[in-house]
């Protein structure tokens, strides 16, 4: 028992990128969707509704806006989960795809940041999944951000390695060269399988920016493997690409809401951006936070709304 515990808190910062990887798979890998048969049971397993979905208002609403095709924002919670503990959100990303304009934005959320949490007063993000699970992960984002959360991924790490391997590896331009967990990354592009992607993500303390710097390395491995998926057109991998799907990630999103995304957005695949948060690290009360501005805060939800109401 005590060496399993062991292996999984070594494990534990990982748990995110996993299954975000696979989420983005499933809505835009374009040859897994020939496989309906198999898949309805890989999404019913993963489907995972918010309270608020049962609300008929909220259905309509939801309804309205994948047959408008307008722009959808998903969240995408990293969960860094304990033995014995609830966890907190280690990381957590914005997408906001928007079919109209063929766009998406990606927004990394600093988990250190300092905000407000609904009943909870003011604290770090990545608390806020502590406190209240996805629910009040994306009530904290939609109060501080001022914008709407369709739909969330709720991800861990543990088929990160078998996900990206299953792709055959995938591309990425490193700025920085350094060493992590026994992989060389020089500068230039670099190809990564599973393993290496790992070390590549993880980063941190050897990076000029911290984890502004790692954030960046997050987004781009998320790209490429975006970019990888849609290109995807192995039949021999489609079970395995289901079995790790259905063991690592949770979401509200069911099968409807799947085949829309693949029908009316995977074009936004061709049209990223990321949105970076700008602010300075401050310890109050002992304890350090990212500090954000009001007017970071107001820049960044400017440039989303703007986003989602482009046509």
């Amino acid at each position: 028992m005590d060496s399993r515990i062991g292996r999984k808190k070594k494990r534990k910062w990982f748990y995110w990128f996993g299954g975000i990887i696979l989420v983005l798979l499933l809505a835009f890998g374009g040859a897994i969707f020939y496989f309906w048969n198999q898949i309805g049971d890989t999404v019913e397993t993963m489907h995972n509704p918010l309270s608020r979905d049962n609300d008929p208002e909220r259905q309509r609403e939801l309804e309205a806006i994948f047959k408008g095709k307008k722009a959808v924002n998903i969240l995408l919670l990293g969960v860094d989960e304990r033995s014995g503990d609830k966890g907190r959100s280690d990381t957590m990303i914005l997408l906001s795809l928007n079919p109209k304009t063929n766009a998406m934005k990606m927004l990394s959320i600093p988990r250190d940041t300092y905000v407000t949490i609904p009943g909870r007063g003011q604290d770090k993000i990545n608390h806020a999944y502590a406190f209240g699970d996805v629910e009040l992960s994306i009530q904290t984002v939609e109060d501080n951000f001022d914008i709407p959360v369709h739909y969330y991924g709720r991800v861990n790490m543990e088929g990160f390695k078998q996900g990206i391997d299953a792709l055959g590896g995938v591309t990425v331009v490193n700025n920085t060269a350094f060493s992590q967990g026994g992989s060389d990354f020089p500068k230039g592009e670099i190809s990564l399988n599973g393993e290496q992607a790992l070390n590549y993500i993880r980063m941190r303390k050897n990076d000029p920016k911290g984890d502004l710097g790692r954030n960046e390395r997050q987004r781009e491995v998320i790209t490429a493997a975006i970019k990888k998926g849609a290109r995807f057109s192995s039949i021999t991998k489609v079970g395995d690409i289901l079995n790790i799907l259905g063991d690592n990630v949770k979401t509200n999103l069911d099968m409807d809401n799947m085949q829309t995304l693949f029908s009316d957005y995977r074009e936004t695949r061709k049209n990223i951006s990321t949105i970076e948060i700008s602010g300075s690290g401050q310890t109050i009360g002992g304890i350090w936070y990212y500090v954000v501005p009001n007017s970071e805060f107001n820049r960044v939800t400017t440039e989303i709304k703007q986003h989602m109401n482009a046509k």
